[in-house]
Formats: C-alpha cells, structure tokens, sequence
C-alpha cells in the first residue's frame, strides 16, 4: 500500500504527496490507523464522474443515481409481469 504518515506529511508537506502520487493513491495515516486517501486530480473525475453520469456540486447520492443512463433491455411491462409472477409463486 502507497502511505504516508502524518508526521511525514508535516515534515515534508506536498514534495512527499506528490512523490507517492506517482505510484497511485496515497493512504494518509494518522497514530497508525488509516486516515485519508489523496488522488491525483485525474483519479478523482474519474472516480467521481463514473461513465455517463455527471457530478454537480450539492449534488445527493439519490439525484446522481437517477441522473445516471438506462442500461436495461426490459420494459416496465415485463418487469411488472415477471415481479407479479414471483410474488405470486411465494403465496
């Protein structure tokens, strides 16, 4: 794993990210336990953009799932038929 201590961090500032960055994400570690993950900013659109969906500021989990593309092949129709089916199966 690519860390980097606090103590490390406030004695060699930036020059110590962007040196660790070069190997991918940097885990922050603070009194041994796991603190923070730094990213360059590349990492972070593509994480944060996924494919297709776009990121606003304010933005909730819920408003970017819904602004996400319709993958699914099925109509509604057939789902409402298929879910119908199976819960008459469990009665």
């Amino acid at each position: 794993m690519n860390t980097l201590t606090a103590a490390e961090l406030k004695r060699r500032g930036m020059a110590a990210i962007e040196e660790r960055l070069r190997r991918g994400p940097v885990h922050l570690v603070k009194r041994n336990k796991a603190a923070a993950v730094v990213l360059t900013e590349k990492q972070y659109a593509e994480l944060s953009m996924g494919k297709g969906g776009v990121v606003q500021p304010g933005m909730t989990a819920i408003q970017w799932l819904l602004s996400q593309p319709v993958k699914g092949s099925k109509s509604r129709r057939l789902l409402d038929r298929q879910l119908r089916a199976e819960r008459e199966s469990w009665a």
